[in-house]
């Protein structure tokens, strides 16, 4: 269930945080601060095969987002039409797998059609896993796995004693990654705001205080390198070395 996905793999997840702030402490329109976040989002993916991360999971709307004024909701929306239109055939060139968890009903259908499109188009693609949350939140992500095995219980395809980690874990968007490594919010906010609840149990967590838009890639070298010097027990406690003679 904790599988870190094996020898020489890492699986991180950002929260892309600090866009919309960055932008006003500037003087400019908090879609600025996003239109600039993307282009980060740019330089970081193709820094990750350099730096050993496999799988990037980045938390691009949330399922509260939808909350935000109109305009700045249909801002990003044209944000993430153009990214998608743009970057889709580079992606597949650097072999970078694209695909997006969360839900998709209130997606826009034109962008919509771009998602889908940018994972048909990279699914064959080994190399850098790319997982971008769009309309996601980890507690509608665990309702939606809950019901679908109620269904299965009611169908009689599943025994209610059967249902265990492993279970719902395959009933999750994620269901065909690694748990996260290390997850990195940005910004200086100290909070998981709804992002991979169930996955993330055994992560560890990384709060810089710089926001999205200046998260270079040397700080994201940064936050891997305070990750890899950690050390991580899972639960257990550390076992010390006797020393010669003990």
């Amino acid at each position: 269930m904790y599988d870190s996905g094996g020898a020489g793999s890492l699986h991180v997840g950002v929260i892309m945080d600090g866009n919309g702030r960055w932008a006003e402490s500037r003087g400019m329109t908090r879609l600025s601060g996003h239109a600039r976040g993307a282009r980060r989002v740019t330089e970081i993916v193709r820094a990750c095969p350099e730096l050993g991360v496999t799988h990037l999971t980045l938390y691009a709307f949330s399922t509260e987002n939808w909350r935000r004024p109109l305009a700045e909701v249909e801002g990003l929306m044209r944000i993430f039409r153009t990214y998608i239109a743009s970057k889709t055939e580079r992606l597949a060139e650097r072999d970078v797998k694209v695909r997006f968890i969360g839900m998709r009903h209130r997606i826009p259908p034109s962008l919509g059609r771009l998602m889908a499109e940018m994972e048909v188009r990279t699914a064959n693609c080994r190399g850098l896993q790319l997982s971008i949350a769009i309309d996601y939140g980890g507690r509608d992500e665990v309702t939606r796995a809950v019901r679908a095995l109620a269904r299965q219980v009611a169908a009689g395809e599943l025994s209610p004693e059967d249902i265990d980690d492993d279970e719902i874990a395959a009933a999750l968007d994620t269901r065909p990654l690694p748990d996260p490594d290390l997850v990195i919010r940005t910004s200086g906010e100290r909070r998981v705001s709804n992002f991979l609840l169930w996955q993330a149990v055994y992560s560890e967590y990384d709060f810089p205080e710089t926001p999205w838009p200046d998260f270079t890639v040397a700080r994201f070298a940064e936050a891997i390198d305070r990750f890899r010097a950690r050390e991580r027990r899972f639960g257990a406690t550390r076992t010390v070395p006797l020393a010669a003679g003990e």
